[in-house]
């Protein structure tokens, strides 16, 4: 029995990953906060190219959006005048974000834990616990230059 053309065309169709090239992406914004709003159309097209199930989209742009504005609001300090540049490497078996800001940097482990009695009703600090949350693998780098924070996810187990 002869396939229809359509038949041979969805069978040649591969998934997204299997013949996937590294791709790369960057975003660059300045210091106003006003710039967060720029972040998830940046994140779709990601996505576009990624083809992220719902829940792992979900994780890259809560704590994609959550390291921009740290690196904003607490690296550059709301500082229109400073930038803040994101690259984010998409592979076959992995999507690496990275932030990098201007700041003066931080030790992230004096962040206070957002889960301790006494810091439960503040309105911030959840941010990087979110990012460890919700990623594979979350990294600090810290240089005369500004912070970077790097969130990996896994993207081996998907699909």
């Amino acid at each position: 029995m002869k396939k229809s053309p359509r038949q041979k065309r969805s069978r040649a169709v591969a998934h997204p990953r299997q013949a996937f090239h590294p791709q790369t992406f960057t975003f660059e914004c300045t210091g106003d906060p006003k710039e967060i709003r720029k972040v998830e159309p940046f994140l779709q097209q990601i996505n576009e190219a990624a083809r992220l199930d719902d829940g792992t989209y979900y994780r890259l742009l809560v704590a994609g959006t959550e390291a921009v504005n740290n690196g904003i609001l607490h690296g550059n300090k709301g500082n229109p005048n400073k930038t803040v540049h994101v690259t984010c490497v998409l592979s076959k078996d992995e999507l690496v974000f990275r932030v990098r800001d201007q700041g003066k940097g931080f030790n992230p482990e004096d962040v206070p834990d957002p889960l301790e009695e006494k810091n439960l009703l503040k309105t911030s600090g959840r941010g990087i616990f979110l990012m460890r949350s919700l990623m594979d693998k979350v990294s600090f780098k810290v240089s005369r230059e500004g912070t970077e924070v790097e969130l990996v996810i896994n993207l081996r187990h998907l699909g």
